[in-house]
Order: structure tokens, then sequence, then C-alpha cells
């Protein structure tokens, strides 16, 4: 008599002996509207540039981007995370081009909400990194540190003048205590009080950053250790959840997202609002690097990545790769 507690009379394998049974026991499922797609205009060019540290990622012209955002819709992505790369000469210590009206960030926001309206949502990173010469997520002190509440004051500028651009989601991923109340009070002060806050809670001063410093044309002297969060921490993310949820933060993030799947499942578990995380431009270039050289099947290492991001408890992912799963995940399903 078996035991069909134990083996022989248990087999785990019965459940996977074909494509079909697979499928159905499948307990996490990948699905285009999982996806946003992060992407960079950039200010002065007529053809888009590739980012040669990203194969098949570019710094689009404005009217690449509207195309990029109109593919991303059809393919079934739900969001499109917007950077903007200005030309050199505009950079200064304040980045005040992050806060112009007429800045690329601001009009690419009007290009996209033009060619999808409110059919995918806009979403614009609030951070001063782009647009400064030092490079640095917020204007300096007289001791060339990264003053936290000089900066929370240009946060709220960006935050207002993105608003009135027509975006959906601000993301303030600068690291700054008190950005998202900051944020959520110049929001609501000029009547935007249904632009969301995607809050980047937990960032993490990552080695993993590297191919993302060409792809905004990053300026940066120095590190951000002082701001950005330290890898060797967990708790801490904990409290950076705890205050930005006080703080009125409408989702989210975990950054960057593969090696930090525990901080993401802590997160995952400790909230009642939607969790995102943020497949970056390493994670993204060790895979194409690894698959153009043979050493790994580029798509399933693909799908293997995002299901392990999404098993981990992600709801939304940001990943460079999301126009272009959605639409393979779109074609499996037909």
């Amino acid at each position: 008599m078996n035991s069909y507690g134990s083996f022989p009379g248990a087999r785990p394998r019965r459940l996977r002996t074909t494509p079909a049974m697979r499928r159905m026991v499948a307990e996490t499922r990948l699905h285009p509207a999982d996806l946003i797609l992060p992407a960079f205009v950039r200010e002065g060019i007529t053809e888009p540039v590739p980012i040669q540290a990203m194969p098949g990622v570019v710094q689009h012209t404005r009217d690449t981007l509207r195309k990029a955002a109109a593919e991303a819709l059809e393919a079934g992505v739900s969001g499109i995370m917007l950077f903007g790369v200005p030309e050199d000469a505009k950079k200064d210590a304040a980045g005040t081009a992050g806060t112009d009206p007429d800045g690329i960030l601001q009009l690419a926001i009007r290009d996209v909400k033009a060619e999808v309206g409110d059919e995918l949502v806009i979403m614009s990173d609030l951070c001063l990194d782009e647009y400064t010469d030092h490079g640095h997520c917020g204007v300096l002190d007289a001791d060339g540190r990264v003053d936290n509440d000089a900066t929370l004051e240009r946060y709220a500028e960006m935050a207002q003048v993105q608003a009135d651009a027509g975006v959906h989601v601000v993301g303030p991923s600068g690291m700054m205590d008190g950005q998202v109340g900051v944020v959520r009070d110049a929001l609501d002060t000029i009547g935007k009080e249904d632009v969301s806050i995607l809050a980047y809670t937990a960032k993490y001063s990552s080695a993993f950053y590297g191919p993302f410093r060409e792809a905004v044309g990053s300026s940066l002297r120095g590190d951000r250790k002082t701001y950005q969060q330290d890898p060797a921490n967990l708790r801490e993310s904990l409290r950076e959840l705890a205050l930005d949820l006080e703080e009125g933060a409408d989702m989210v993030m975990v950054k960057p997202a593969g090696p930090y799947l525990d901080v993401l499942a802590k997160v995952a578990e400790s909230v009642d609002v939607p969790v995102a995380a943020y497949q970056i431009s390493g994670e993204y270039a060790m895979v194409e690097a690894a698959a153009e050289k043979g050493w790994i099947d580029r798509d399933r290492a693909i799908l293997e990545t995002l299901t392990g991001i999404r098993r981990a408890g992600a709801q939304m992912i940001l990943t460079y790769w999301a126009t272009e799963v959605a639409q393979n995940l779109g074609s499996a399903r037909h």
C-alpha cells in the first residue's frame, strides 16, 4: 500500500509533465499590464542615440518617444516612466532646466500625453541629477554636500511643472528625507490632487546603475552614498517605507530589483498599497552581454528575471524589456 504523504505515493513531478500542465499550475504569471517602460528623451538631437552599455535602448528624440509610447500602449504595457536629458549647456548647480516649463522632460510629458492621452499611465522622474552640472540629486551646500531641505524646495517646483504638463504619476527618486510629503503638499496646493506619487522608498546605492549614467548623460562627481541606501541594510528600508506611507505615498518601489528580492518581499508583505520594482540598467546589461556571448538563452533569462521579481511581490515592474516582453506575452496567448 503506497503512502500518499511521501514517496512513492507523492510525486510532485506529475504536475510538471507537459507544458499545458505546467501552465495550469503556475503560481506566478506575468502579464503585459504588470510592466512599465522607462524611456529617455534627449534635447537637441534629430535621430535616436543608441546607449552603448544598454544594447537595444536609445535616447529618444521627441518624435521617436511618441512612437515608443504608442508601441508600448499597443503591446499592453501599463505605463511609461520618462527621463529627460537636457543639453549640457543648460545644466547648472540648481538644475533649473528641471523646473523650466519648457524643459525637455516637461515637453516630453506633453508629447506623450498628446499621443496616448490617458490610455497609458505617464510617469516622470522627479529628480535633479539629470539637470545639475555636478550630477547629484539635489543642490549642494557651501561644503559640497547635498542640502536635503534646500533640495526639497526644488522638488516641490519640479512636481508642479510636471503636473502642469499633464503627468499622471511623479516618481521622486532622490532619497531626500521628507520628499514624499513635500511633493504631496506641492501638488495639492495647485489643485493636482489626482496626480499620484510613486515613492522610490528603498533606492540603494548600487553598482548596477553604471549604464544608466550613460543613458542620462550624467555629470556625477563623487558618489551618492550619503543619501541612497546602504546595500547592507533591510530594516532601514522598512523605516523608509513607514515614513513614505505616512507622508502620502500612493505606491512604493524597491530599486534595484534583482539583488534586493528579499527587501521587495518584505515590503510587499508589509503594505496595502501597490508595490513596484525597477529592474535597472545593470541588470539589463548583464543579461544582454551574456546573451551576446552565447552564454545564456536571452529570452528565457529575461522571463526568468521578471518572473522572480513578480514572485517576490512586485505588482509592477519597470524594465527596459517592457514592450518586447509584452508583445511576446500577448502573442503567446493567441
